[in-house]
């Protein structure tokens, strides 16, 4: 028999889990998947957008896999060092393997002047706002600003300019926090500037998340057909791949200038590298390096200046991976080093370690890419399965966990949560609410005792 321990319940660390208690070649596996949240799920609870509801319907198929019996949910523990927190050496003592599906937890940055000040956001705690992440600071993104630019054109940076331009109405039904959905009530915001340093063929967002920005109910989608043109593909992308053609035809039919009867304009900029954030007190403007391409893929700059105003100003240019400590780590790629998803100390494979999702490969793929990077690494973990099997965990982990001060939430406290969030939403009219903040969260859980 062996004892597991998935550490992160995204997408990545359930299809672990799901691999290791479905495979049929090592009998008698238990997993138990912890995660630093009270709350399961990872990027599909705190990730995807609030109106993106067949994407976050994938926490039923989530949940499916945490509720198998050889599975165990133990959320509010933390893998690292220093008080409150159990590490890696320690994990290592309570099962026969530890597999870390953690993700990628942070934003990449600019690197340009002006990048912190107040008013400059990465888009990733814009997301973790409106998704309620308990983490995420309580607020003051919108209600002053007039002008918003986000920088990136990949998925992420469509999905907070659209609901930067999406009515708070229209948000209503969905689970997004009330206190962030008044504060999009009482929102400014006219425009939305959304702003890649090269061109439309090279946009990373996909066709539906395009025509979906295209065709917002009180809001007009803009792009400027003479700045898009520098891009080779934009007379002809019949030579594109299918998702680029796609996007290239979606935004050849939008038009350059807004109408009157529009409330909010969406604006999509091309050929514009950001290079400074001005302003004294707060940001007021961000200056970009228009750009043409070099014939190889990439862009120059042409030496040519543009100031767009903005109020808020939302860095989506990548995510990147912490280290935890206890774990080597890859600073330069952002990555734990791994061979086949074996967990490498000083070259060579650690015994009991892995890793699978993005802290193994980078941020890159989609949610369904996950499934096969655990297998690989479930696959590994199997061929090292009578080695494991060979050491004995001095005790069980979740006694373990509460003698070292630690107060794992179980799936009937995350139930309680879920219960608390539905009521929450009886409460103010609507449906399910979710509830923002550390200590709601525990409370809620701990009614169960």
């Amino acid at each position: 028999m062996l004892r597991v321990a998935v550490v992160g319940s995204g997408p990545s660390g359930v299809y672990t889990a799901q691999a290791l208690v479905q495979q049929r070649d090592v009998p008698g596996v238990t997993v138990d998947v912890l995660d630093r949240l009270p709350c399961p799920y990872g990027l599909v609870r705190y990730g995807v957008a609030p109106d993106h509801e067949k994407i976050k319907s994938l926490q039923n198929n989530l949940r499916a896999a945490l509720e198998h019996p050889a599975v165990a949910f133990l959320g509010n523990v933390r893998v690292g060092e220093g008080p409150g927190a159990v590490t890696p050496r320690g994990l290592l003592d309570l099962y026969h393997a530890v597999v870390y599906c953690v993700g990628a937890a942070t934003d990449r940055r600019l690197g340009v002047p002006g990048e912190d000040l107040p008013g400059s956001f990465s888009a990733t705690e814009f997301v973790s706002w409106y998704s309620a992440h308990p983490d995420a600071a309580p607020g003051g993104f919108v209600l002053a600003a007039r002008s918003a630019v986000v920088i990136g054109v990949g998925n992420v940076a469509v999905d907070v300019a659209r609901v930067l331009a999406r009515g708070a109405e229209e948000l209503r039904h969905t689970d997004v926090p009330d206190a962030a959905l008044r504060a999009l009530a009482d929102s400014r915001v006219t425009d939305v500037h959304m702003v890649g340093r090269r061109g439309p063929s090279q946009a990373k967002f996909t066709t539906k998340e395009l025509r979906e920005l295209g065709s917002l109910p009180g809001a007009e989608a803009l792009v400027r057909a003479g700045e898009a043109a520098l891009d080779p593909a934009w007379a002809d992308p019949s030579g594109l791949p299918a998702v680029g053609r796609r996007n290239v035809e979606v935004l050849r039919g939008w038009p350059g200038e807004p109408s009157l009867a529009r409330a909010r304009r969406v604006r999509l900029r091309f050929f514009l590298r950001p290079v400074a954030l001005l302003g004294e007190e707060a940001v007021r403007a961000v200056r970009f390096e228009r750009t043409v391409p070099d014939g190889r893929g990439g862009v120059v700059g042409t030496g040519r200046f543009e100031e767009i105003e903005a109020q808020l100003v939302l860095r989506s240019v990548g995510y990147r991976g912490l280290a935890i400590p206890g774990l080597p780590f890859d600073a330069e790629h952002g990555t734990v080093p791994h061979a086949g998803g074996r967990v490498l100390r000083d070259g060579a494979a650690s015994p009991g370690e892995y890793v699978a999702g993005w802290i193994k490969r980078g941020p890159t793929g989609v949610i369904g890419t996950n499934r096969s990077c655990a297998k690989e690494t479930v696959a590994a973990l199997l061929a090292d399965a009578e080695a494991l099997a060979a050491r004995r965990p001095a005790r069980d982990p979740r006694a373990a966990l509460r003698a070292a001060g630690l107060e794992p939430v179980e799936w009937p406290g995350w139930l309680e949560i879920e219960a608390a969030e539905a009521a929450l939403g009886q409460r103010l009219g609507r449906g399910r609410v979710k509830i923002p903040d550390w200590d709601g969260l525990l409370a809620a859980a701990r009614a169960q005792r």
